[in-house]
């Protein structure tokens, strides 16, 4: 083997190296993460006192409610609570709510699936929207339309979803008729997923597996509205780090270099800048899944779309703050573990990442 070969051999296994100590270290930080977060939501669902009178206060005479509460164990330390919440937790029981007796496992299972689905569907459009955009922005820097896509970013991320929500129900669904306003999927196809059996909880799955078109199409015209309005919330914030990063690379050397040498506008975009430009967007993008998990209570909640954000804000009115606790804690699981996910896309974009 030559001098030049063995040095690129030795440059691959430096480079799987710091890979894979880059993956390692940045899984191992997940279980601090998790432990800190349940902590503060434990002790922050404490504050308001036991999660007994919390529901039940004034519904429940002193004698009942006293009973329940030492039958539940909130009249012990608090410190003790913790210690034996967290032995529960490490076995994966995060109890059951209050008000309907679910266990924490079961509402995550049976909701938690149309949570990500609806996420993911917000996703797909803003990474749909946000490069094309970042690109006419690029190119066309500091003129009329560059100054409009950056007005439009702006409103995008700083306008409330549950607003944006509305305004694409009035528009779309009630006033043209082109779009469901509430739900998943019509009666007659849920009922048709349930006679078949197919409980995935993704629907979009559920109705691949059916084999139906029809099925398809009724579940991507329901999540039509929900996935726009959730989604611009990342566009906006997607769009303008783009456009500021591509424009920072089509004014490096290399770029420079290849439009000396009458490489197509085009192609520099799309083959030489764009791959850098996307870095920014996936560092973020841990951040913005954060911000769609929390703006996701607001869009299910406009269109009842049954997932853990409706069923949080169910929880939250009835005062059941066993099952707070839970999906809460559930979300930020999905957080944390979505930033790894993000962070080894990251360094497999950019080397450079994982030193």
């Amino acid at each position: 083997m030559t001098g030049p070969a063995i040095g690129r051999a030795g440059a691959d296994r430096a480079a799987d190296h710091g890979l894979g100590r880059y993956v390692l270290v940045r899984f191992l930080l997940i279980l601090p993460t998790v432990f800190v977060l349940t902590t503060l939501v434990f002790f922050l669902m404490r504050v308001i006192g036991d999660p007994i009178t919390a529901a039940f206060g004034g519904r429940l005479g002193a004698a009942e409610l006293s009973r329940r509460v030492h039958a539940a164990g909130y009249d012990r330390p608090v410190l003790a609570q913790y210690a034996e919440y967290l032995g529960q937790v490490a076995r994966g029981d995060f109890g059951a709510a209050l008000t309907d007796h679910q266990p924490i496992g079961v509402i995550l299972r049976t909701y938690g699936a149309a949570t990500l689905e609806l996420v993911a569907y917000s996703l797909v459009v803003a990474l749909a929207l946000s490069p094309a955009l970042g690109i006419v922005a690029a190119r066309l820097r500091d003129r009329g339309a560059d100054a409009g896509l950056r007005v439009l970013a702006i409103l995008g991320y700083t306008a409330p979803v549950f607003f944006v929500g509305l305004l694409l129900k009035l528009v779309f669904a009630i006033r043209l008729g082109w779009l469901p306003v509430n739900g998943r999927l019509s009666t007659v196809n849920e009922i048709g997923l349930q006679e078949r059996g197919l409980k995935s909880g993704i629907y979009l799955l559920d109705a691949i597996r059916a084999g139906s078109g029809s099925m398809i199409a009724d579940v991507l015209r329901h999540a039509v509205l929900p996935a726009v309005a959730l989604g611009l919330l990342s566009t906006g914030i997607f769009l303008r780090l783009f456009r500021t990063s591509l424009i920072g690379t089509l004014g490096s050397d290399y770029v420079l270099a290849g439009r000396s040498r009458g490489v197509s506008e085009l192609r520099l975009t799309t083959r030489h800048a764009l791959r850098p430009a996307l870095v920014p967007i996936m560092t973020v993008m841990g951040l913005q899944v954060a911000s769609l998990l929390s703006g996701a209570v607001l869009t299910e909640t406009t269109f009842e779309w049954k997932g853990l954000g409706f069923e949080l804000t169910r929880y939250l009115q009835a005062r059941d703050y066993v099952a707070v606790q839970g999906v809460v804690m559930a979300l930020a699981v999905i957080v944390a573990v979505v930033n790894f996910l993000v962070d080894v896309v990251a360094a497999l974009i950019d080397p450079r990442i994982r030193y």
